[in-house]
């Protein structure tokens, strides 16, 4: 099953440094760069690059990138039917763009990267609940 993969390979990203752009395991991640870490190993491609980016991308560039990306790869889901496994976006406020992503481990924590921590294992308390801009399954694996 794909979400047990995917836990399982984010799981060995902990306490992988906060590094901006970065997307290596035990060397340095951003939340994004964790994403692609894991699909990577997982998957052994990266569908899509997104390029250069500055911390402020999203505000910047107009539209909601990382959502639509969500949306090409992905299959979105109700955030309710929330499951270990599943890729999980966010957005800091209602008329912004979705900027940050983890990783749901079952339906109370979560694994991601932000700036001042390592990888880590949070809590998906009502802080990050009512910041959610949409939660997706990673497509199945091909055997």
């Amino acid at each position: 099953m794909s979400a047990d993969r995917i836990v399982a390979e984010a799981m060995t990203w902990l306490g992988t440094p906060y590094r901006h752009q970065g997307r290596r395991r035990g060397v340095g991640c951003d939340c994004l760069g964790l994403i692609m870490g894991v699909w990577d190993r997982v998957y052994g491609n990266i569908p899509e690059q997104p390029g250069a980016y500055a911390a402020d991308w999203a505000e910047a560039g107009g539209g909601d990138p990382l959502l639509e990306a969500a949306r090409r790869q992905c299959r979105e889901k109700p955030v309710g039917e929330m499951a270990a496994g599943d890729l999980i976006l966010f957005r800091w406020r209602p008329d912004l763009p979705a900027k940050h992503c983890a990783i749901a481990v079952g339906g109370t924590r979560m694994i991601h990267a932000y700036e001042g921590h390592a990888v880590l294992l949070s809590p998906l308390g009502s802080h990050w609940k009512r910041r959610i801009a949409g939660v997706f399954v990673f497509p199945e694996l091909k055997h």
